[in-house]
């Protein structure tokens, strides 16, 4: 039985393309129809990168393909690439009609490596998985047939003090260059050397090509990305810590901090741990500082602000902020809906993560990709107070219907500009209560 989707919040696995994107002088070449690339164009915006976006090369799948397959096409538009564009790395990512057939663009990416050129195949197509989980199929990937050419100049685990971050999508995430920023500058703060791999702070393919010499790798994320640092594990016995949300003001990401720190200590870095700790105190004090004086502001408008709070976002997303709003904005999280299609067996794991953070406070999750009738749901609640909510630009006239304030902070995002604004972090704690209070400020005349 078919069911469709109302709302779009994410995308097929050629979606990872974005992932490519991400990665400085890397390119995405699409073995697919022309309309998979102006799809994931047209869903993410501003996202062009290198050559990505509507400008990556594509094979521009026929009729005639699909009788006598595309390899030769593909070929032809690898080689094209090169003599165009100045690239440091190409992938191939298949869509539904070459992964139907049965294309073995692994063979190609094969033979143009043989020729010294750094390239890798992926199979994406649409129907195998969403854009979450192909995020890992294209790292591994990239890992497999490229990072590990470089094996013998980067042995395994050789710098005690470096780690591999993985944690938001690029562009998934509408905040992830700033998201990525804040974490690299933080973990730098406790004595890190941070490899972020993707955007602007990243070193490129380079710093890819030093994976193997991290200490350990870090996984923020709820769910996905799993499979990637599960993968360095095996590869290069890097052991990974892992924290379940994006933290967000100071009780998480101490907490982040933290556990990063322990984990450190247990896995042999040389970091000064006490002048780590230092550096987090001293982070914390300027947070609280700027919380001192939000007192005037809150105790002036303390009848007029949002009192609870609805988020329709991903499972990261909805533990962080309902996380924060809770114990340090003082906004009560009530129904929350997660639309990532957070696999089954991990959901009740979510719940009770945010269960142990409420107390004795119950705050029901709905795991539905369908917000449509996550949406629905919502229609049928009555709370008292002014209510906020948080989500994507579905959501805007789901809010104006209920009265609601709203603030925009998940894909698709056509109310809003980002560039490298962060919600990670002490700062992006900060940047949160300025977006929710600006919100509400703007409707008073």
């Amino acid at each position: 039985m078919s069911h469709s989707i109302e709302q779009e919040r994410y995308t097929c696995a050629i979606g990872a393309l974005q992932s490519v994107v991400a990665i400085p002088r890397a390119v995405p070449i699409l073995h697919s129809g022309p309309g998979c690339g102006s799809m994931i164009a047209g869903f993410y915006e501003r996202s062009t990168g290198y050559a990505g976006g509507s400008t990556s090369p594509c094979t521009n799948f026929t009729e005639r393909d699909v009788v006598f397959g595309g390899v030769d096409r593909l070929r032809e538009i690898i080689d094209n690439t090169y003599k165009v564009l100045d690239t440091d790395l190409q992938v191939i990512l298949t869509g539904c009609t070459a992964g139907i057939i049965g294309d073995d663009v692994a063979s190609v990416a094969e033979d143009f490596r043989a020729e010294g050129r750094p390239i890798v195949a992926v199979e994406t197509p649409g129907f195998k998985a969403n854009n979450y989980e192909a995020h890992s199929f294209v790292v591994n990937a990239i890992i497999d047939q490229y990072v590990r050419g470089f094996e013998a100049a980067n042995p395994a685990r050789s710098e005690a003090n470096t780690v591999n971050l993985f944690a938001s999508l690029p562009y998934q995430d509408p905040f992830w260059k700033g998201n990525l920023a804040e974490y690299k500058k933080l973990l730098e703060g406790l004595g890190f050397k941070v490899q972020v791999l993707f955007g602007p702070k990243s070193e490129g393919v380079s710093e890819w090509q030093r994976i193997p010499r991290a200490n350990f790798n870090i996984l923020v994320s709820p769910w996905y990305g799993q499979p990637i640092v599960e993968h360095l594990r095996t590869l290069y016995a890097q052991p990974f810590v892992t924290f379940p949300h994006i933290p967000i003001g100071a009780n998480e990401t101490e907490r982040f901090l933290r556990t990063v720190l322990a984990f450190a200590k247990e896995n042999g870095s040389t970091i000064d741990f006490d002048a780590g700790e230092k550096f987090i105190q001293r982070e914390s004090r300027a947070y609280y500082e700027e919380i001192d004086n939000l007192a005037t502001f809150l105790l002036e408008f303390r009848y007029g602000l949002p009192n609870h709070v609805h988020i329709f976002h991903d499972a990261s997303y909805v533990l962080g902020f309902s996380k924060f709003l809770l114990h340090e904005v003082g906004i009560i999280p009530k129904e929350q809906y997660v639309t990532d299609n957070t696999p089954e067996n991990l959901q009740e794991a979510l719940q009770a993560e945010l269960d142990s953070a409420a107390g004795k406070r119950k705050i029901p999750i709905t795991f539905d990709p369908d917000a449509g009738n996550s949406q629905n749901k919502f229609r049928k609640l009555e709370h008292n107070g002014r209510g906020l909510i948080i989500g994507s630009g579905w959501e805007k006239e789901l809010a104006k219907e209920n009265d609601c304030d709203f603030l925009s902070a998940a894909l698709p995002t056509p109310y809003r500009l980002v560039l490298t604004t962060n919600y990670a972090g002490f700062s992006g704690g900060l940047r949160v209560i300025e977006d929710i209070y600006d919100t509400v400020l703007a409707t008073y005349k």
